[in-house]
């Protein structure tokens, strides 16, 4: 008999879970398991098979599962999106059968990793489907009590389903009468079971504690579900639907492209592992990637990170430049680019090295004396996924430079299960 936070955690042992609703508890031997409800009575919970096999959780030839979790991502989101978009009719669909031409607001509740997600997705619900999100970090997101607004979708993304903010905000959501959907990886998980509407990703299991699939799959899947709300918001034609889904259905190849930059993030590990702070930066949805990759760095390496919309700078975090200071820019060579290129100059002017994460359109812009790492060229709508996994590798190699456990990082759990 085990006790996990989730079926991952008991992968390695058994294949057959039973799951434990609010207000359980349970007492095990060595020959069973007696479960009881909040008010003391024995109750019965049904078995579940789950795949989260330990045959599933090896790390091949890679020599940290982050590592290989990176190099999982082209099929990740080729698994995730083939829930979502239909390639010969070219349209996207959410699997749960929402009817977002009745939803007037979308409420996303995320912690870390999945918060930044969905902060990008933000981008793509109002430029493509014109519809107002508002975004929370969990633990912050009831204890405000945020006014009710009818056809409000409350969206909730977690990768396990177990998070206990997201979880709580979930659950205060269903309590005002709010539809209440999912984006999780586990599809067995308590958030999959209590919300009304589920969005899957199609990841696998995640071993790493630092998020990297899961988060693209995630991506991937809101890119998909802004698509399907575009369309059925009657804010983009069939044509330009099926533009879009062919654009998106491309991902999972752009990101196989952009892994193959490894070796060129590999020469910059050493240097950059040396300092003590670095700074992130991006415009639109680059700065919320920019978030995502100063957490990678900091929680994996220990090197302190902060991301930032570059419109910030000198707002105040210009005061931190020095010769000392890496700055990592993403600025794929779109509509913003030459508004990041002048902040980037601002930084140049205060001796600050840069390293510039652009493609090759952008990098024909690039001053000398930055470092570049060159991206594969992408629509607007898949840059996020284009750029993720070099971002990550960048993180990775830090760490492994500087002699960290990558998949454990210090302090630091895959499942959040407590607030």
């Amino acid at each position: 008999m085990f006790l996990g936070s989730d079926a991952l955690a008991v992968g390695p042992f058994t294949n057959r879970i039973a799951y434990l609703d609010e207000g359980d508890y349970v007492a095990i031997d060595h020959g069973s398991a007696r479960i009881f409800d909040r008010d003391g009575k024995p109750v019965d919970r049904p078995l579940k098979m789950v795949s989260a096999s330990a045959a599933l959780v090896e790390k091949g030839n890679y020599r940290h599962f982050m590592e290989k979790e990176i190099h999982d991502q082209p099929d990740a989101c080729q698994h995730t999106l083939s829930a979502y978009l239909d390639p010969v009719s070219g349209k996207a669909t959410a699997p749960a059968g929402v009817d977002f031409s009745k939803v007037t607001r979308i409420q996303i509740i995320a912690c870390g990793t999945a918060y930044y997600a969905g902060l990008i997705s933000r981008y793509l619900f109002e430029s493509l489907a014109r519809l107002p999100v508002d975004i929370d970090v969990a633990s912050e997101f009831r204890y405000r009590e945020p006014p009710v607004i009818p056809g409000t979708l409350a969206i909730v993304i977690s990768q396990s389903g177990e998070t206990a903010d997201t979880l709580a905000g979930l659950r205060w959501c269903k309590a005002q009468g709010l539809t209440t959907a999912a984006v999780v990886n586990v599809h067995e998980s308590t958030m999959a079971r209590e919300a009304d509407l589920v969005f899957p990703t199609h990841a696998g299991p995640e071993i790493g504690v630092a998020s990297t699939k899961a988060f693209t799959s995630q991506v991937a899947a809101l890119s998909a579900l802004a698509l399907a709300a575009a369309s059925a918001r009657g804010h983009i034609d069939a044509a330009e639907e099926a533009r879009l889904t062919a654009v998106l259905l491309e991902s999972p190849r752009l990101i196989a492209q952009s892994i193959q930059v490894e070796d060129a993030i590999k020469a910059l590990a050493s240097d950059l592992a040396k300092a003590r702070d670095v700074l992130y930066f991006g415009r639109g949805a680059m700065s919320a990637l920019a978030l995502e990759g100063a957490l990678k760095l900091k929680e994996i390496s220990y090197i302190h990170a902060e991301g930032y919309a570059a419109g910030e700078l000198k707002h105040g975090p210009i005061a931190l430049i020095d010769e000392a200071t890496p700055v990592i820019v993403i600025a794929p060579s779109d509509h913003l680019f030459e508004k990041t290129m002048s902040n980037m100059s601002e930084v140049m002017a205060r001796g600050g090295p840069i390293i510039l994460f652009t493609d090759e359109d952008g990098a024909r812009h690039a001053r000398p004396g930055i470092k570049l790492i060159i991206v594969p060229k992408s629509d607007d709508l898949v840059s996020p996924l284009a750029f993720s996994a070099p971002i990550q590798l960048l993180a990775y190699y830090v760490a492994v430079q500087k002699g960290a456990d990558v998949d454990q990082p210090r302090n630091l759990a895959k499942s959040v299960t407590v607030e």
